[in-house]
């Protein structure tokens, strides 16, 4: 047993040692602490508990009452409030206060509560009553208790707790006297109730808000404030004891148990009553006043010294920016937009953070102080979004306050800045009820100034503007956007009235205007999906103006520009393009005028003055913006590089769902935009800064995929700058004035800095390029642009006298004062001088590089292989792309190629050249955009200025063409010797090309209108309306175009309304132009040598033109043969087109005879009207004539439509033809039979058919005539013919045919291409390569003239008699009409199956007939033997009749249905002499 006590015993004393005997007693059973020896025993112990507990919990302790003295309270009262300034003390008070309670039996409870009562009342003497209570106080339970009891009573409804005791309470509480959770629950109300209270703040403040923004009758509005004042007088705030305790705690400082106090409310609440929050901004003034004294007071500011709190536990004051981070920042958190109670608060943290940003941006910094820097910027950040931004809000107009906080944010990048902005507009008001009422009222308040907003009262407007923009500009700037994306005519008046802004508000207005752009809820296409939505263009529009006016910082903007770029997205590009214009002053239009484009060839002064639609002025300081912004942050490059290859992706990546008409117009804002700010980076960056941001052109096309043209574009100004450079430094080298010595060093200078690009363009192209063009052309091409081309001396001296007529009427104004009137003569007399001397440099270096390029020109093009590919590779690498660039480039190619034929270069076909930019330029106007095609339409305008320069006047021709390697019909590449005359082509010959270049562009033109295609539709419409001064020149081609543009806009009118526009404008404007058009003959000399009748003398004879003739043939084969019979192929709907033009080839003979014999009587021009006739009817009968059928049903159609006007013409014509009856009836019957046979030749193409089938076939055709006709004429390309008046004589309409109207076919058909340039229109009766049958024709036709001469006097003598014959023959002749038109009725079947079938007819029995048709039958066969080389040839261009020619064919017939004797007496003859 021993050793189990000796356990028992060493085990209590291990439990005691570890544990406390006080925890084992509270914790363990009597049974164990007796076992364990804490205790004797253990039923001792439980009665011991039972009589504490009763005496604890069930016996109330009673003082007896009537034992205390009121003395001693009395003499306690007295001990308590002595004066405390001797040398009295809490520990000699405390000593008395004992004994008063032991003397007078006080309670010591009661004691201590007249000790706090008295404490209360002396609050001052903190030093005296904390040691005392501490001293005095044996458990904090009790003097909580007795505080709590205090503030129970204060809870009362009419009562009001003192101040004095929540400072007693924050100085017990402070000094750690009682225990915050001990008093916290005594204090009202509860924590329930203020989150409730919060929550119905937030309530009421969005209910207010809704009604500010609802639209409310008068009255309702004046019923609703009365009732909130009423509220206001009847709801009183209840005691906040909380608060009021929060409040003494933040006197004192003792900003631990303050923190823990608010951190039970929700967030601002207790800084949301103006009494705590001005506590929390005077602690936080002692806490960072020694950090502001050294860093944050700027110079020449003295401010108030504060007095340090004695409490020596308030926060400890800052002397560094990192002790700001143990305090400070969190205070200011808590106080969050309150802090707008204290300006001067406000003030002093805005200076701390520009102290802090001062070295936060110096350098020197390592590691570990740049990371606890770092650290400190979040945490200044943090405090901007959420305290100062709100606070400012809150703040009613300062401005002050405003600029103070734009001195801090200025130092932030601007993307810390957009990121604040964002909180404070999107966040920030939705977190306080203050906030969300500021919100409403500043809504309500702006709604109220922009209703109000004109151009009259910007002023009044602005500083209401103003005002309102100090405290809230992100929700005023939001709601001014939105109206000016509804409403683009307030952009002027709000632009105007933002000039009373400050600072930190057109920070936040360039944000707003990204915020809006980037809205994800608008579309950026209207609903139609092919245009920019308006909203987006007002806010560019938008843009331009305040970027301009403003020093606002744009780098934001164009940031955003270029992330949408790299996101593949080129709608706000838009944006790009309406502030570098309006910046810059730099304008992107094709719709430029004469004057403008001349100017824009010149110096950049010229340019200012001259070449943009609005004056351009003060740009200077806004240029100098913007190009700053692009620098400092480097875009001006990346976005450079981001539109060019946006071009493409507008096509192959972004457009594959939209529209094509929106497609067109984004890439051609891409693309004016690239243009634009090109041109910008080019004037405005310095040499140095544009060579050293824009890599070679190999790295520019190789590394970044920049397309050719971009590339060159940007390289352009920069081998420009280095030439320039170059060229001064080798002036300066070797001082010489010699002006031979100064051109020998600038092309040494083109030289040093033209190599490197030379052999950098070679990896562009495969080397198959290099075989037929030389990359020095090629880079030659493409570095040089109109100002080093040409000097526009006329815009010079144009502008200069515009500036001197100013100057004159300034002098002439006496309203103007005297110094205006001065300060207006210098400017204008400095321009002057300024552009004088522009003019002189630009003449200085036009010279240098002509000299350059005329030594330079005999390596440009080799002869590797024909004049056809090279011109091939210069069109495809270098005409066309550039030509579509910008509209300066499309002046620009044209000049270019007729400089190179100026300068005479060896193996370049000029006539090749322009014959391949006129023949087809259908593909090339389908694939262009909408400013494209203007663009186009320039350069055709241009090349066909040249080439109509040279039409016009043989002298200029023979000048500038007649010796020039350009124009030798010699394709294969060799050297030009310039001796053989033989080669070249001669004047006559060249407008005969230019007739045909002529027609192809008319053909081309029909075609695109034609499609119903809209791109082409369009296209082609705005490349006529540009190339209207030189085109058309030819009135039937030019009545072609009229009546198909005419079609377009009956179709087009409700459809497309934007074609419809467009054609109407062309319609009016060709309207316009159409007394400046002339006949065909007189274009070109269009007779034929051998079949006229006209003197040798006035005729381009055989002899002159056999050999050019064949030269051009062979040009025309060479260069547009294959690809017209491609394109005759592929083009189907251009059918009836084709038809009508091939016909038309065959049937301009009468056309072309009147312009040589315009001296000859009047008598001699009917003679050869009537030999005219009949050599039609020979040509009718030729093979190849496919489409006669139709040709005669279209005239048959025609004379019947004008059947009451041909009565009357017949009657006049009549008079003049004095031939018996007889005679005509026999000629009538001959008439048939000649064109039976003529119709069944065409028809079958066999020499022998039977006349009566010939017959009914006439008759047929005439029939067919009436129902097809209109269509046909409608798709053809016909010059339509006006309708004579019925009265005029016969001799007056001959003329006016003769001069007027001719076959635009002459020449001109698809596979001719100018192979025989006067034979086109007959080549079916001439031959050259047959001299004996051309001479015996000669001589038949000759006897042909003669009998018709004849044949004319005999009319004019039996004129009179034979009218009335006429008339009394006119009934006959209808009735036999009508007879045969039954007729061909029954026999249409027939006609159409058997054609080979026999029949009697009146006239096949006649010998002449049967002579006649011998005599056709053989000729025809020999002229299918002479052409049978040919097929193809005949086949295709005799399919088309001008409508002209129809109409006369058909008043021929007509006049023959009425017999003449006359005539018929001469068809014997003349069949007699066959």
């Amino acid at each position: 047993m021993d050793w189990v006590l000796d356990f028992l015993a060493a085990r209590t004393q291990v439990v005691k040692f570890f544990v406390p005997d006080a925890i084992l007693k509270e914790r363990l059973d009597p049974e164990t602490l007796e076992s364990l020896g804490l205790i004797k025993q253990a039923h001792q112990f439980n009665q011991k508990i039972v009589k504490i507990k009763t005496k604890l919990f069930y016996k109330q302790q009673k003082f007896n009452l009537l034992r205390e003295e009121n003395e001693g309270y009395a003499k306690l009262i007295t001990e308590l409030g002595q004066d405390l300034s001797g040398n009295i003390t809490s520990h000699i008070v405390l000593e008395s206060i004992k004994s008063l309670i032991g003397c007078f039996n006080l309670d010591p409870n009661r004691v201590l509560d007249i000790i706090l009562e008295v404490y209360e009342c002396r609050s001052d003497q903190d030093e005296f009553f904390l040691p005392l209570i501490k001293s005095y106080m044996c458990e904090p339970l009790t003097l909580c208790h007795i505080l709590g009891f205090k503030f129970k009573f204060n809870q009362e409804p009419n009562e009001e707790t003192p101040t004095s005791l929540y400072h007693i309470a924050a100085a017990l509480l402070h000094h750690n006297l009682i225990e915050l959770e001990d008093i916290y629950v005594h204090l009202m109300p509860l924590d329930a109730s203020i989150v409730e209270e919060h929550k119905r703040e937030i309530t009421e403040a969005k209910q207010i808000a809704r009604k500010l923004t609802m639209v409310v009758v008068p009255s309702e509005k004046t019923e609703d404030k009365e009732r909130e004042k009423e509220e206001e007088k009847n709801d009183k705030a209840p005691d906040n004891q909380k608060l009021g305790l929060l409040e003494a705690l933040l006197r004192i400082g003792d900003w631990h148990h303050a923190q823990s106090i608010m951190d039970q409310m929700p967030s601002f609440y207790a800084t949301s009553h103006k009494a705590i929050a001005l506590a929390l901004c005077q602690l936080l003034h002692l806490t960072v006043e020694p950090l502001y004294r050294r860093a944050g007071v700027p110079k020449g500011a003295k401010g108030c010294l504060l007095r340090p709190l004695k409490n020596k536990r308030a926060p400890r004051p800052a002397e560094s920016f990192e002790d700001l981070r143990r305090d400070v920042f969190s205070m200011l958190c808590y106080l969050g937009p309150h802090l707008s109670h204290d300006p001067i608060l406000f003030a002093k943290i805005v200076r701390l953070g520009k102290g802090f940003m001062k070295e936060y941006q110096s350098e020197g910094r390592n590691d570990n102080i740049k990371d606890k820097m770092d650290t400190l910027l979040s945490c200044f950040l943090s405090i901007a979004d959420q305290v100062l931004l709100p606070s400012l809000s809150l703040m009613e107009c300062n401005a002050c306050m405003s600029e103070e906080l734009w001195g801090l944010f200025k130092l932030f990048p601007y993307q810390h800045r957009y990121r604040l902005y964002g909180q404070w507009k999107n966040e920030t008001y939705t977190s306080h009820p203050l906030l969300v009422k500021v919100k409403a009222q500043t809504v309500d308040r702006a709604k109220y100034i922009m209703k109000r907003l004109t151009k009259e009262n910007v002023k009044p407007s602005g500083r209401q503007i103003g005002k309102l923009s100090h405290s809230n500009p992100t929700i005023l700037f939001d709601y001014i956007l939105s109206q000016i994306q509804w409403y683009d005519n307030l952009i002027g008046p709000v632009v105007d009235s933002l000039k009373y802004l400050t600072s930190l508000n057109y920070d936040v207005m360039a944000y707003c205007i990204i915020e809006a752009l980037a809205n994800p809820e608008k579309e950026k296409m209207k609903h139609d999906d092919t245009t920019i939505s308006s909203w987006l263009q007002s806010l560019a529009s938008l843009c331009g103006a305040v970027f301009r006016k403003y020093p606002i910082e744009l780098a934001g903007l164009l940031q955003y520009v270029t992330n949408t770029l790299k996101a593949g997205k080129s709608f706000d590009l838009l944006i790009l393009k309406e502030v570098v214009q309006k910046m810059a002053g730099i304008e992107i239009t094709d719709e430029m005028t004469s004057e403008q484009m001349e100017a824009m060839t010149g110096g950049e002064q010229l340019k200012a003055e001259g070449g943009y639609f609005g004056q351009i002025r003060n740009t200077k300081k806004s240029s100098q913006r913007l190009k700053d912004a692009l620098l400092d942050h480097d875009l001006a490059l990346p976005l450079c590089l981001l539109m060019a290859q946006q071009r493409n992706g507008v096509v192959f990546l972004e457009g594959g769902e939209k529209h094509l008409k929106l497609v067109g117009k984004l890439y051609d804002q891409c693309h004016d935009t690239l243009v634009q700010f090109g041109g910008f980076l080019a004037s405005n960056l310095s040499t140095e800064d544009y060579i050293k941001r824009v890599p070679s052109i190999d790295i520019l096309c190789n590394q970044f995929h920049t397309p050719h043209d971009a590339a060159f574009f940007l390289s352009r100004p920069m081998y420009g700058h280095q030439i320039l450079s170059k060229y001064d430094e080798l002036k300066k080298a070797e001082k010489s004035n010699r002006q031979q010595q100064k051109v020998h060093k600038y092309v040494a200078a083109c030289e040093l800095v033209m190599s490197p690009v030379h052999e950098a363009v070679v990896s562009l192209h495969p080397p198959r390029v290099w075989d037929d063009l030389r990359p020095q052309f090629y880079a030659t091409f493409w570095s040089l642009t109109m100002y080093d081309l040409a000097v526009p001396h006329n815009a010079y001296d144009r502008e200069v006298k515009k500036l001197q007529l100013q100057v004159q009427v300034i002098e002439e104004n006496p309203d103007v004062p005297m110094n205006k009137k001065k300060k207006e003569k210098e400017r204008c007399t400095a321009l002057q001088e300024k552009l004088q001397e522009e003019e002189k440099k630009q003449l200085e270096h036009v010279q240098r590089v002509l000299h350059r390029l005329k030594l330079e020109k005999d390596n440009w093009l080799l002869a590797k292989s024909t004049k056809n590919e090279t011109i091939t590779k210069f069109l495809q690498l270098c005409l066309f792309p550039r030509c579509i660039f910008s509209a300066i480039d499309a002046v620009y190619c044209a000049r270019f190629v007729e400089l190179v034929h100026q300068q005479k270069t060896p193996n370049f076909c000029t006539l090749l050249c322009y014959d391949r930019v006129f023949s087809d330029i259908i593909y090339t106007v389908a694939s262009c955009t909408e400013n494209e095609s203007r663009r186009y339409g320039r350069f055709l305008c241009c090349m066909l200025e040249t080439v109509t320069r040279w039409h016009s006047d043989r002298a200029v021709y023979e000048k500038e063409c007649g010796n020039y390697p350009g124009f030798l019909t010699i394709f294969r590449a060799t050297g030009f010797d310039g001796g053989n005359k033989a080669d070249q082509l001669d004047y006559e010959n060249f407008r005969h090309v230019v007739h045909k270049w002529h027609y192809k562009l008319t053909k081309a033109s029909v075609h695109c209108l034609e499609t119903g295609e809209y791109t082409h539709i369009r296209n082609i419409l705005i490349v006529l309306t540009k190339i209207l001064p030189c085109y058309p020149k030819v009135l039937n081609l030019g009545q072609a175009l009229e009546c198909r543009v005419h079609k377009i806009c009956l179709e087009e009118k409700e459809k497309r309304p934007d074609l419809y526009a467009l054609a109407m404008g062309y319609s009016g404007q060709l309207k316009g132009r159409k007394a400046h058009m002339v006949p065909e003959n007189e274009f070109h000399h269009k007779e034929q040598p051998l079949r006229s009748a006209t003197p040798v003398s006035q005729q381009n004879g055989p002899g002159t033109t056999a050999k050019p003739a064949t030269n051009a043939s062979k040009t025309e084969e060479g260069v547009s043969e294959d690809a017209d019979r491609a394109k005759d192929k592929s083009q189907g709907a251009a059918k009836p087109a084709n038809k009508a033009n091939s016909t038309a080839a065959k049937v301009t003979t009468s056309n072309g005879n009147g312009a040589p014999n315009s001296t000859k009587t009047l008598k001699e021009r009917d003679d050869k009207e009537k030999s005219g006739k009949e050599k039609k009817e020979k040509k009718e009968k030729t093979p190849g004539s496919t489409l006669e059928t139709k040709g005669e049903s279209r005239r048959e159609k025609q004379r019947d439509e004008r059947g009451a006007s041909g009565k009357e013409e017949r009657a006049p014509r009549e008079g003049k033809e004095k031939t018996p009856k007889a005679d005509r009836d026999k000629q009538k019957a001959e008439e048939k039979s000649n064109k039976e046979d003529n119709k069944a030749k065409t028809g079958n193409g066999e020499p022998k058919e039977p006349s009566r089938e010939r017959d009914t076939g006439a008759k047929e055709s005439k029939s067919k005539e009436k129902g097809g006709d209109r269509s046909a004429m409608s798709g053809s390309l016909k010059s339509p013919v006006p309708r004579l008046e019925s009265a005029e004589s016969e001799r007056d309409h001959k003329r006016r045919k003769l001069e007027t109207h001719s076959s635009p076919s002459h020449s001109s058909s698809v596979k001719d291409n100018s192979n025989e340039p006067k034979d086109s229109a007959s080549k079916h009766h001439i031959n050259y390569n047959s001299v004996a049958r051309s001479k015996s024709r000669e001589r038949e036709t000759d006897k042909k003239e003669s009998e018709n001469t004849r044949g004319r006097s005999k009319e004019k003598k039996t004129d009179n008699k034979d009218r009335k014959d006429r008339k009394r023959d006119h009934m006959t002749t209808d009735r036999e009409m009508s007879l045969e038109s039954k007729r061909r009725k029954d026999e249409n079947g027939t006609n159409s199956s058997n054609k080979h079938s026999k029949s009697a007819s009146p006239s096949s029995g006649s010998p002449v007939s049967a002579d006649k048709e011998k005599t056709k039958r053989s000729k025809s066969s020999s002229k299918e033997k002479g052409e049978s080389a040919k097929p193809e040839r005949n086949s295709s261009g005799g399919k088309k009749e001008s409508r002209h020619d129809k109409e006369k064919s058909d008043k021929k017939e007509k006049r023959d249905s009425s017999g003449g004797k006359d005539e018929k007496k001469h068809h014997k003859s003349s069949d007699k002499h066959r």
